[in-house]
């Protein structure tokens, strides 16, 4: 079984829903790191020289191959990324190696086996 590597930046007001949508999409679970800050293509806007900083969440996803397409889609689908600038982004990355996920391998074998 082979696996990706979800990382999303999303805006905190909905790290939540998005996280809860992922898992019905088949993420078995999630690490949401808060409080981070991005800046895109667009500066961030100021108020009175004060600014106005849109707080991120980085949520990490661990997810097998076969499964990461949708689940990707799903995110962009809840948060809005290509919809609204500044609403966030999502990319996956191939996961050469990883130990502590054999619960995850044991959740997911039917459900990979009903893919193929």
């Amino acid at each position: 079984m082979h696996f990706k590597l979800i990382i999303a930046f999303i805006n905190d007001e909905i790290t939540d829903h998005v996280v809860d949508t992922a898992r019905k999409a088949g993420a078995t679970g999630a690490t949401v790191i808060n409080h981070a800050r991005g800046e895109g293509i667009n500066k961030k806007t100021t108020f009175f020289g004060l600014d106005l900083d849109v707080q991120v969440d980085v949520v990490l996803f661990v997810v097998e191959e076969h499964l990461s397409r949708h689940i990707l889609e799903t995110i962009d689908k809840e948060a809005g990324f290509d919809n609204n600038s500044g609403a966030g982004m999502a990319i996956q990355l191939d996961i050469e190696d990883a130990v502590g996920i054999m619960h995850q391998i044991h959740e997911l074998e039917d459900v990979v086996k009903g893919k193929l």
